[in-house]
């Protein structure tokens, strides 16, 4: 399993703006992805509902995680999203 461990860029934390830029970047990287706090359970990383619900604040560590084959480019990429704030998926 490859794993990412990032803390979290946005100073809102994983709400709103930055959860549906989040979704719409995990759908788009085309593996499965799971979201976790450090230490916490692990969430689906491309459901809205389960982003808001983990509640990452800004400043937080969190892990993203996927079994599938090619997840270490999409992980890497996602975590550079996550970890700078930034408001689009950084190109490949």
């Amino acid at each position: 399993m490859a794993e990412r461990s990032v803390t979290v860029g946005w100073p809102e934390g994983l709400h709103a703006r930055p959860a549906s830029i989040f979704v719409r970047a995990v759908t788009a990287a085309g593996v499965p992805v799971t979201i976790a706090k450090q230490g916490g359970t692990p969430v689906n990383a491309g459901s809205m509902l389960g982003l808001l619900a983990l509640g990452a604040q800004g400043g937080e560590t969190v892990v993203l995680a996927s079994e599938a084959d090619g997840a270490d480019d999409a992980l890497d990429r996602l975590a550079k999203l996550v970890q700078e704030g930034l408001d689009e998926l950084p190109a490949a």
